[in-house]
C-alpha cells in the first residue's frame, strides 16, 4: 500500500501538472464572478494586513498583495490544491501585479477561526467552506451544500440565475466579507466506520466528526457528532477520540489516509450531493481593489470553478479501486436507512427555519428553484 504521504506528493504533483496558463476573460465570465456589482457601502478601513497598501481603488500595474488563509492543506486535490492554481491564474492575468498568496492552515490564523479573521481585517481572505461557519451564520450552510440536495449543476444554477448568489452575498456582507465560488468537488463520501452499520439503533452513541446540516440529521438518531478541521480528524480516529468521521470526496479521503485506521467505507453521500467551496475577502479589502483586479479575481474563481468540476470527476474511480485494494469494504447505505435519513433531514430543516430567518428565506430560495427546476430534470434524465 502506497504511503498517505507517498499519495500526496503524488497527486499534488499531478495536480500542478494541470494547472493551465493564461485564461480568457471571456470564459472566466461565463461560469465566474458569482458577485454582484459591489454596490454594498463598507465600513472606514483601519488599512490592510498586507505589504501594500490597497484603501485605494487600483491603478493599472500598481502591484497588490493579498494574504489568505486556507482552512485545508494545499496537498489535498481541489480543496487546498486549486488555492495554489488560483495564485497561478491571478499572476497570469495581472502579469504579477496582483498577488494572491494563500497561507496554509494555522499559518496565519487557525482554521475555524477565518471567518472572523477575514471580517475583521486581521487577514484580507480566506480559502473555505462555508458549512465551517455554521455556529456563527446557519443560513451560509446551503452555500455548501445540502442534505439530498442538488447536485452540481442544478446547484450552480441556482447561485447564478435562481436568487441564491443574491443571498449569498447578501448574509455575508453583513459581516464585512465579501465571497466568491470559486470550487466544487463532487459527492462525499458518506464516513468511515470502524464497524459495520446494520441499522439506525448502531448510531446511538456513536461519536463522528460530520460537517453541516448532516449532522443534525445523525443527532436524530443518537450520534454525538462534531466538527473538527481537516488536519484533526486523522489523530483522532486513530486515538479514538471519535468512532466515525466523514470528511470529502473518496480521493481526498485516500490521501489522508482514513483506510489504515477505518475499514468500513458508505456511499452515497446523502449529506453532501455536491459542494460548493469559497475565495472570501474582508469587504474593505474587495472594494479597495478597483474594478480590475476584482474582474481578474472573479474571472479566476470561474475558470477554476470549471477546472475543479473535471478534475474531481475524473479522479475518483482510481481512488476508489485503490482503496479496495488495501482492504476496504465500500458499502452503500439501504434504501431504508436512506429513506429514514431524508425523513429526518425535513424535521432538521424545519426547526432550523423556525429558529433563524435567513436560513428560512434561503432554503424558501433554493426549495422554490427545485421545485421549477424538476420538471426540466423529470424530461431530460434518462434515469
Amino acid at each position: 500500500m502506497m504511503a498517505a504521504k507517498d499519495k500526496r506528493e503524488e497527486i499534488g504533483m499531478n495536480v500542478a501538472a494541470a494547472i493551465t496558463g493564461a485564461v480568457g476573460l471571456a470564459l472566466g465570465f461565463v461560469i465566474g464572478g458569482l458577485v454582484n456589482d459591489g454596490t454594498a457601502t463598507p465600513p472606514e478601513t483601519n488599512g490592510p494586513a498586507t505589504a501594500t497598501t490597497v484603501d485605494q481603488p487600483a491603478a493599472t500595474h500598481e502591484k497588490v498583495r493579498l494574504r489568505i488563509a486556507s482552512t485545508a492543506p494545499t496537498t489535498l486535490p481541489v480543496i487546498g490544491s486549486h488555492g495554489k492554481r488560483l495564485e497561478e491564474l491571478v499572476s497570469t492575468m495581472s502579469g504579477g501585479d496582483l498577488e494572491v498568496r494563500l497561507f496554509e492552515p494555522g499559518a496565519l490564523v487557525p482554521a475555524l477561526e477565518v471567518f472572523d479573521a477575514v471580517s475583521s481585517g486581521s487577514v484580507d481572505g480566506g480559502w473555505s467552506v462555508s458549512s465551517y461557519w455554521a455556529g456563527k451564520v446557519p443560513a451560509l450552510q446551503f452555500f455548501n451544500s445540502v442534505p439530498f440536495g442538488p447536485e452540481t449543476a442544478e446547484q450552480f444554477a441556482w447561485m447564478r440565475y435562481g436568487g441564491g448568489r443574491e443571498l449569498y452575498e447578501e448574509i455575508y456582507h453583513r459581516y464585512n466579507i465579501h465571497p466568491l465560488v470559486c470550487w466544487f468537488i463532487p459527492q462525499d463520501g458518506s464516513g468511515w466506520f470502524r464497524k459495520p452499520i446494520d441499522s439506525l439503533e448502531d448510531f446511538r452513541g456513536l461519536k463522528i466528526r460530520f460537517l453541516g446540516l448532516g449532522g443534525r440529521v445523525l443527532e436524530k438518531f443518537g450520534a454525538s457528532t462534531q466538527l473538527l478541521a481537516g488536519g484533526d480528524i486523522y489523530p483522532a480516529l486513530e486515538l479514538g477520540t471519535i468512532d466515525a468521521a466523514e470528511f470529502s470526496m473518496p480521493v481526498i479521503d485516500e490521501q489522508v489516509g482514513f483506510q489504515e485506521v477505518a475499514k468500513h467505507y458508505y456511499m452515497p453521500g446523502w449529506h453532501q450531493s455536491a459542494s460548493m467551496g469559497e475565495a472570501i475577502f474582508n469587504l474593505d479589502r474587495w472594494n479597495a481593489l478597483g474594478d480590475q483586479y476584482r474582474a481578474m479575481l472573479e474571472t479566476a474563481c470561474g475558470e477554476n470553478s470549471l477546472d475543479a468540476i473535471a478534475y474531481g470527476e475524473a479522479i475518483q474511480a482510481p481512488a476508489l479501486r485503490s482503496l479496495e485494494k488495501d482492504g476496504v469494504t465500500i458499502r452503500r447505505w439501504p434504501p431504508e436507512i436512506l429513506d429514514a435519513f431524508r425523513q429526518a433531514w425535513q424535521e432538521v430543516v424545519t426547526d432550523e427555519a423556525k429558529a433563524d430567518p435567513d436560513f428560512a428565506r434561503v432554503w424558501e430560495s433554493l426549495s422554490a428553484f427545485r421545485q421549477d427546476y424538476a420538471l426540466w430534470r423529470q424530461y431530460s434524465r434518462l434515469d
